[in-house]
């Protein structure tokens, strides 16, 4: 972290978040070992200038992942190159396009990360939805109000692909749970049934569902289809906005392949409890807050990437 330029007052309110930090209790990741993954919807993050105070504390959130997949970030990426000056030279980032209408909601998803924990390896591309022909045509019959974003990337001897997405919201859930369902299908025919074909195997997908509970009707649209299964780190975390309500919108979720490792350390980083964010942002007014730092927390697992023996042992079964 770059820390050039931060007053004494802001160095007092920048020690509060990491007290709150320190209570996630987020284990150190080990090069080529252990990746601490996260996924962050940032509240409209970019469609109007934050202070500087929330672009140092946004950065601060940030750093203490290795690759972090961020949602609702807009079209104008001002704001996310003053967080990556504050995170340092080390850090990259692969990004979505954005669709200009208010089902896209001029939004792009993002993958930033320390290339000198993981490596970004070559592919980078929005999902779309099945389609069929009709007519000379081909169309999908099932729309994608954001169409998720895949990159893959590597660490240690674990390569592996992130996807990412922001579902649609709304009072309608049947429309909701057909696009979740409708994605689901598709990671099923990319994954599950055509496993040789992919880039690989080894998925983990990650974002802002707006599914309020887990084991809901629009939890299991996505995941009966697709066979994706939440990290046992994760199964009791019950909420993940900073409002009074328990949603749990934001997922980690990963196909159960031989290589996937996932740890028992995971939650979330809760920047409002006790009224913190009013303390971190005490000029701001209180119904404002959460579009400085937003109305998600960060939702976090670490991840093992040292699969050699896993390795072996497939080629030991084979062999034999």
């Amino acid at each position: 972290m770059d820390y050039s330029g931060v007053s004494p007052d802001q160095a007092k309110r920048l020690n509060l978040l990491k007290l709150r930090i320190n209570e996630a209790k987020i284990p150190a990741s080990a090069l080529d070992e252990s990746l601490n993954i996260a996924t962050w919807n940032i509240r409209d993050f970019g469609k109007k200038s934050r202070t500087d105070d929330a672009i140092l504390f946004i950065a601060e959130i940030l750093y203490q992942f290795d690759i972090i997949a961020i949602t609702e970030l807009r079209d104008d990426l001002s704001d996310l190159k003053r967080v990556l000056e504050r995170l340092g030279p080390y850090w990259k980032f692969v990004l979505s396009d954005w669709q200009d209408d208010w089902g896209g909601n001029w939004e792009r998803t993002a993958f930033i990360y320390d290339h000198r924990m993981v490596t970004f390896t070559g592919l980078a591309a929005e999902a779309q939805p099945n389609r069929k022909k009709i007519g000379a045509e081909y169309i999908s019959e099932q729309s994608w109000w954001r169409s998720p974003y895949l990159a893959s990337f590597r660490a240690g001897s674990f390569d592996f692909i992130l996807m990412a997405t922001h579902s649609r919201w709304g009072k309608t859930e049947a429309q909701r749970k057909r696009e979740l369902a409708s994605f689901g299908e598709w990671i099923k025919s990319r994954w599950t049934d055509d496993k040789d074909k992919v880039f690989d195997k080894d998925m983990i997908l990650m974002g802002d569902f707006n599914i309020p509970k887990i084991g809901d009707s629009l939890y299991n649209a996505l995941c009966q289809p697709s066979g994706l299964v939440m990290p046992d780190a994760l199964a009791n975390i019950k909420d993940t906005v900073a409002s009074n309500r328990v949603r749990r919108y934001d997922q980690i979720l990963h196909l159960p392949t031989a290589d996937i490792y996932v740890s028992q350390h995971g939650g979330v980083i809760d920047f409002s409890a006790d009224a913190l964010m009013e303390a971190l942002l005490p000029t701001i007014d209180k119904n404002k807050l959460t579009y400085q730092l937003s109305d998600h927390f960060p939702l976090w697992m670490q991840v093992y990437t040292d699969n050699d023996r896993a390795q072996l042992d497939s080629i030991i079964i084979g062999g034999e």
